[in-house]
């Protein structure tokens, strides 16, 4: 087992800004994500970075889930630009991707910046150029490592620290405990999330929430790569802290839990 990564620890990993921040000092986060076949993907990655705060959010995509993304979020943006880091493969599966899509999800990988790497870009590691971030759930992860799913569930923490290894990449890999793994073996362990988290498109909200902090992080990401592991494990804090607040003990959609991560996080700097 890792070291439990605790909400204590987060807090230190959560940027506040300062009178002098702008929007691009402040961070901005860009999305390849989503596809005409799971648009909500990109609304959902979308929703959770600017719910946990970004100075600017790129999306970049088909017109499909361009369309939605503008109309839950017309403060995004829809323009090429610079970006401090990407999320990329939510919502996407590689075998039936527009053109359009296809182009921005390797321009991005392509990007030297650390990136979010989810869902239909995960066999797709080897092309990126920046600090990798990995957010495979356990089948994912299988599928990646030649393995079934039951063999990565009897040993998560070793499989994502094989994977960390073999990728030279940063793991979080997704659960009711998610565990955080780099390539040179440590290991962190969060538990904050309720069993109601296992519902479709919490994953696309974690990577958002991962891509933000990412973002915020990007100079000391410039100077240590290594500081990914643990804005990974803050992401997984912060995610699951929201998810039980939004649950109360029982059910709840993904958009809630986007809209309880402003209050989680102003409670973990409160201290």
């Amino acid at each position: 087992m890792g070291a439990d990564f605790t909400p204590e620890r987060a807090r230190d990993w959560i940027a506040v800004p300062g009178p002098d921040d702008d929007k691009y000092s402040r961070g901005v986060v860009g999305f390849a994500t989503g596809s005409a076949r799971y648009p909500g993907a990109a609304v959902l990655g979308v929703e959770a970075a600017l719910h946990t705060g970004v100075g600017m959010v790129r999306y970049l995509g088909a017109g499909r889930p361009t369309r939605l993304v503008l109309q839950r979020r017309p403060e995004a943006v829809t323009s090429v630009g610079r970006v401090q880091a990407w999320v990329v493969g939510s919502g996407q599966d590689p075998d039936a991707l527009d053109e359009y899509s296809a182009s921005v999800r390797d321009r991005a990988l392509a990007d030297a910046v650390p990136t979010v790497i989810d869902a239909g870009a995960l066999g797709l590691v080897d092309r990126a150029e920046g600090t990798r971030v990995l957010v495979p759930h356990a089948g994912e992860l299988a599928r990646m490592l030649g393995r079934d799913r039951d063999e990565v569930l009897a040993d998560a923490p070793g499989a994502a620290l094989e994977a960390a290894s073999r990728w030279q990449a940063v793991v979080l890999l997704k659960g009711h405990t998610s565990y955080v793994a780099d390539p040179d073996g440590g290991l962190l362990d969060v538990n904050c999330a309720p069993p109601w988290t296992a519902t479709a498109g919490a994953g696309d909200a974690l990577a958002g929430v991962l891509g933000a902090l990412l973002a915020t992080h990007h100079l000391e990401l410039d100077a240590d790569p290594g500081a990914a592991a643990p804005v990974a494990a803050t992401a997984a804090v912060l995610h699951g802290l929201a998810a039980e607040r939004a649950s109360r003990g029982g059910p709840f959609t993904v958009l809630q839990l986007c809209a309880e991560l402003p209050g989680v996080i102003r409670d973990l700097l409160r201290g």
